[in-house]
């Protein structure tokens, strides 16, 4: 009998016994056999006084021998790792040997070592390192790495500089003292695509994109993001690249986007390889930020790392607000940072609001996979935004300097990490912590007063209750205020206030009313209560001088009116669409932010909004509404949109920069609306002509969307069949542009296409993934949406648990909707959750979901 999954709480913390003072691993690969050899050299701990046992962690491993200063030992491993008592031990240094056979080809769970269509690569975090090879798996425990690989293959990669290499091996010598979850391994038939690189000291560094043969000519945009990478955090925060080398390997099956092993970055193939043929805009700037994410981590989670699993948003809320910053610097600040809201309020809006939820650090977890969360990484991105607004800018760059100098080969804790923005700058950042230790989205509600001389604000902060925390405190919530004439002047430029209390009022010298404009660039992840009329909006829209204000004034226009098409029957009208063409014309805006402010707002967005607001939504009707809202904008606009799309045509080759870009993005847009208009004649030919994966994408949408497309799927298949991470767009497109009604059977057709590899976590998410972000699809009234993503999480999680858990989250929504559909829900979960042998990682989100 498999016992329960027991908890794991922050409370518990003990520093590791021993100390790792070097590790020796030589690898003799084989697929179904590779034996590893470890040598550590380890010593007792002085933060653990006392005489203690050695717990080594080690799962699905064959214990072939086991020596102690040379000497053998008898000691058996048990199910998750290996003890040798303390009477075993010697009082002083002490080395360990352990010999392990383990089987790559048969790990189809891709954590720790396993082979990807021929290629041994590795991912060790968080916990993969303990199916190599017996060793302290945690990430306080830091060691130098010296590794030897073994094998006929050509291409022999490991952490750190190389040390040698001759006929069947090579040999890798990482200096710099790292935790195991950084280590790296990959063997294949690779080609490098590479260029040098100069350091601000003048140190020479070899860069290096390992591909498969034949991929190679589609590296230059990852390796030119990696240098513009590099130079930015020489130039921004100081920080130099510290190796001889530096390798990106793409691997087509990998459960994460990318891992920033030490010198050895593994990457998801898709966020690596780009054309213009083969990839969209979107692509590449996505390539850009994860390029740029990962190598940033070198300073933010590598030399620096975290003491505990708990920190997790130490190294990576830090991490992805520096790759915000740097995508901001390539691109565009105002479109960033929209573009980033939006992603915080889908993902992490939502996961705040449901049974999910939980704290930025969290207190307790059962699998720690299961908190590579839109909490730890986008939420605990803007604590870090808040703080930086709080202190100032000379005061984030003091603090950052103290953190580096003061923490650098160290495990850090968010104590730490707070006390030296205490000490760089002085200010008193008790109360602040709360947004680490507490969970929830707050709510600010807003009142204004005029008197004839003073303006006068009036905020309110509510913190609700979530799963384990029914009661919190005030937050420091920094609100970026400014404040227009009727005209539309600026009287009073962007002020940051500080809300501190439950209730607190500021006071302003006005001797008209101002129009307000509060939580400029979204200055706090925080719900913004107050009446607004849809007049002041449109003033806002037309007039705001902040870019996301100017874009939210829109937004909130959209929504309101798509709200009560929903409740009461509404049909668009002018204050709306008059609006929109205003911007969408106004050729003194960035293509790139009138192409956002024609999106209209998604139908999980709405049904959020509906909920909080008493009103249990309706997917199916919030579906019908927004097409009608888009056809009555597509009939205001159309008179122009030929002539829009027209002038936006970018003449010459390809480039994937953000002007460009901007630009297909709007003309894109302008196509969408055009197709519902004239039944796809435009879009047909705009497939026809294109030149580029971005605008291919883009017509092909436009007529999925209008239920067309069919001879343009056929076309795009037999062109692209062979390019795995084209394919996914094919299937993926289908099925979240399919009519509600037809999203279950395309779905079910599709998962019997022979292209179908269910066990490749990226064709997996481009199906089922698919279905569950077709909203009014996945939610359908018959409930089967909720089955067949049930049945193909429990067919995958045997396999893959890691992502089966993480594509569970398509239901935590649950508690939003009528009583039939949370019935349908709650007797999937049910039986999910009976399912025999359920993994820890899909057992305990379908638990959290539950209520447990």
């Amino acid at each position: 009998m498999t016992a329960e999954p027991r908890a794991i709480h922050l409370s518990d913390y003990l520093p590791f016994t021993h100390r790792v003072e070097e590790v020796a691993l030589v690898f003799h690969l084989a697929p179904r056999a590779t034996r590893v050899a470890a040598s550590l050299r380890l010593a007792p701990n002085p933060a653990r006084p006392g005489r203690h046992g050695l717990r080594l962690d080690g799962e699905n491993l064959r214990l072939l021998s086991l020596r102690l200063n040379g000497a053998a030992l008898d000691c058996a491993p048990d199910d998750t790792g290996l003890t040798i008592p303390a009477a075993l031990l010697p009082d002083g240094p002490f080395t360990l040997e352990t010999e392990v056979e383990i089987d790559p080809e048969g790990n189809t769970a891709l954590e720790g070592l396993y082979m990807s269509r021929g290629m041994y690569c590795t991912q060790c975090e968080a916990e993969g390192f303990r199916k190599i090879t017996f060793y302290p798996d945690r990430p306080d425990v830091m060691a130098p790495f010296r590794v030897r690989i073994e094998s006929d293959l050509p291409v022999l990669l490991s952490n750190g500089n190389p040390a040698g290499q001759g006929k069947g091996w090579a040999e890798w010598v990482d200096p710099w003292p790292k935790p195991a979850y950084l280590f790296a391994l990959v063997a294949g038939e690779l080609v490098a695509h590479s260029a040098p690189f100069r350091t601000a000291s003048g140190r020479d560094v070899a860069l290096n994109i390992w591909v498969r043969p034949g991929d190679q000519d589609r590296c230059a945009y990852a390796m030119d993001s990696l240098i513009r990478s590099m130079r930015w955090d020489e130039e921004v925060y100081g920080r130099e690249y510290d190796l001889d080398v530096f390798n990106i390997v793409a691997v087509d099956d990998f459960n994460m986007g990318a891992m920033e092993n030490k010198g050895l970055n593994i990457f998801n193939s898709k966020f690596v390889l780009a054309s213009p043929e083969t990839a969209t805009d979107d692509d590449f700037a996505r390539i850009e930020a994860i390029i740029a994410h990962e190598y940033f981590h070198n300073w933010t989670g590598n030399r620096i790392t975290c003491r505990d699993w708990f920190q997790l948003c130490l190294k990576e809320g830090l991490t992805v607000f520096r790759d915000q910053q740097f995508s901001g610097d390539m691109r565009s600040h105002a479109v960033k940072r929209i573009e980033d809201v939006l992603l915080l309020r889908a993902r992490q809006f939502r996961e705040d609001g449901g049974p999910l939820a939980h704290p930025v650090r969290p207190d307790s977890y059962v699998e720690i996979n299961n908190f590579y969360t839109a909490t730890i990484y986008e939420k605990g991105a803007e604590v870090i935004g808040m703080l930086k607004r709080l202190v100032g800018e000379e005061g984030y760059a003091k603090a950052l300097d103290l953190y580096f100098t003061r923490h650098d080969g160290q495990a850090a804790t968010i104590e730490d990490w707070l006390t030296v923005f205490q000490d760089a700058t002085g200010r008193d950042l008790t109360q602040f912590k709360r947004w680490y230790t507490e969970a929830g989205t707050p709510r600010v509600k807003v009142w204004e007063e005029w008197d004839g001389a003073t303006y006068s604000l009036t905020f309110e902060q509510e913190n609700p209750p979530t799963p384990g925390q029914p009661e919190k405190g005030a937050k420091v919530i920094p609100i970026a205020v400014g404040l227009l004439n009727p005209n539309g002047d600026e009287v009073l430029p962007t002020t940051m206030l500080e809300l501190t209390e439950g209730r607190q009022s500021f006071r302003f010298p006005a001797a008209t009313r101002p129009v307000p404009s509060i939580l400029r660039g979204f200055s706090a992840p925080v719900v913004l209560e107050r009446e607004v009329s849809p007049e002041e909006r449109a003033f806002l829209l037309a007039h705001d001088t902040d870019p996301f204000n100017k874009w939210e004034a829109g937004r909130a226009l959209a929504k309101d009116l798509l709200a009560r098409m929903v409740t009461e029957g509404a049909a668009p009208g002018p204050d709306w669409l008059d609006a929109i063409a205003r911007v969408t014309f106004d050729e003194t805006l960035d293509p790139a932010f009138r192409a956002l402010a024609l999106r209209l707002p998604g139908e999980d967005d709405m049904a959020a909004t509906l909920h909080a607001a008493g009103v249990a939504p309706d997917p199916a009707r919030l579906w019908a509404e927004r097409r009608r809202m888009a056809e009555a904008l597509a009939r205001r606009l159309g008179p122009q949109l030929p002539g829009l799309i027209e002038t936006l045509a970018e003449p010459g080759p390809f480039t994937p920069d953000a002007r460009a870009a901007g630009r297909r993005a709007l003309r894109i847009a302008a196509l969408n609306l055009l197709t519902r208009l004239d039944g796809g004649k435009a879009a047909r030919a705009a497939y026809a002509a294109a030149n580029n994966m971005t605008e291919e994408v883009g017509a092909l949408v436009a007529l999925l969307d209008i239920g067309a497309g069919q001879e343009e799927l056929r076309l795009f298949e037999a062109r692209w069949a062979k390019d795995r991470n084209v394919m996914d767009k094919w299937f993926a497109l289908q099925i979240a542009y399919a009519h509600p009604d037809r999203a279950v059977a395309v779905t079910e057709g599709l998962t019997r296409h022979p292209d179908f590899d269910w066990k490749n976590p990226n064709r997996f998410r481009a199906v089922i993934g698919a279905l569950s972000a077709n909203h009014a699809g996945f939610h359908h009234a018959s409930g089967a949406g909720y089955r067949l993503v049930a049945d193909w999480l429990l067919k995958l999680d045997p396999l893959n648990p890691q992502t089966a858990a993480r594509m569970s989250t398509a239901f935590d929504t649950w508690p939003r909707y009528d009583a039939d559909r949370q019935g349908m829900v709650q007797a999937e979960l049910a039986r999910m959750a009976a399912a025999p042998g359920l993994s820890r990682d899909l057992g305990e989100m379908v638990g959290r979901m539950r209520g447990e």
